[in-house]
């Protein structure tokens, strides 16, 4: 029989936990998950991370299984990702995989491209000038080496500044023309499978999950976490917001109402790049459990 992955996507409160919970119970399989955030072990609320109660019910991988220490990036999870999916192939049929990271998701559906190795030296003096001059020099570096990427990427995020400029600089040649997005070839098919709900009723389950998660503990895991506030792992809606808080710029209500909206973005920019995607099946929230 042909192996199959499901991935079972979407924005942010959407539903996607316990569509992907029924559905591998039903199919007696196991999850993986690619949410890049739900993989560091001590976020687990911000994250709104798989229950205890909930990895019971199905065996669950790539959840809590790092440290905010830890390096970690598409790349990894690809190599990762695949060599478990080729283990859990040999007694299941079907696997499902569940979360909102669309980068991890195009890492099995797509592939990372091949880069060339960098040199340390190179990387540890960009990232030397990012700690001493910020992000704007290199912003404006990018922006000259690679207009056609720097036009693309998130200008806030410095570790993809980072890497765009060491492949630049490198090889000499655009970061954007090494990106071939050649789709790999994969040994199972995948079915994509979106869920989607009427926008006012997401963004209502986004407000009522962020108060869920300061009646779970989030002020206290954010203070336990706010020491190591610089590790990339942490520049996270959720943490970022609390952040300011303690450092006495906003006050915890204001903290609070910029979790839920800057969630609200997020979830909008998810919905953004998955509708760009014609390989996804899209199913009402509403008519899930209707199959």
């Amino acid at each position: 029989m042909e192996k199959k992955l499901i991935i079972i996507l979407g924005p942010t409160a959407v539903g996607k936990t316990e569509y992907s919970l029924q559905m591998a119970e039903k199919l007696h399989t196991e999850i993986l998950s690619c949410d890049s955030r739900q993989m560091f072990r001590e976020m687990k609320i911000g994250t709104a991370a798989p229950t205890e109660e909930e990895l019971k019910r199905v065996p669950h991988h790539f959840v809590g299984h790092l440290s905010i220490h830890d390096y970690y990036s598409c790349g990894k999870f690809e190599i990762d990702a695949l060599a478990k999916c080729n283990e859990l192939f040999q007694k299941h049929d079907t696997l499902i995989m569940t979360g909102g990271s669309m980068l991890y998701i195009d890492a099995i559906c797509k592939g990372i491209d091949d880069v060339p190795n960098i040199d340390e030296e190179l990387r540890s003096s960009l990232w030397k000038r990012f700690e001493t001059e910020g992000i704007e020099n290199l912003q404006k570096e990018l922006r000259l080496l690679d207009p056609e990427y720097y036009a693309t990427v998130d200008p806030k995020n410095g570790k993809r500044i980072i890497h765009a400029l060491e492949i630049c600089l490198q090889t000499g040649k655009p970061y954007s023309s090494i990106r071939k997005n050649s789709k790999k070839e994969r040994p199972f098919t995948i079915e994509k499978i979106g869920i989607t709900r009427p926008r006012e009723e997401l963004y209502e389950r986004i407000n009522l999950r962020v108060e869920k998660m300061f009646e779970e503990g989030l002020l206290e895991e954010a203070r336990s976490l706010y020491p190591y506030r610089e590790l990339n792992a942490l520049n996270t809606v959720g943490y970022k917001e609390l952040f300011e808080y303690f450092d006495g710029n906003w006050t915890l209500d204001y903290a609070k109402q910029m979790i839920q909206q800057n969630t609200r973005h997020y979830a909008k920019k998810q919905i953004t790049w998955f509708k760009r995607d014609p390989e996804i099946i899209w199913k009402e929230a509403a008519d899930l459990y209707k199959d």
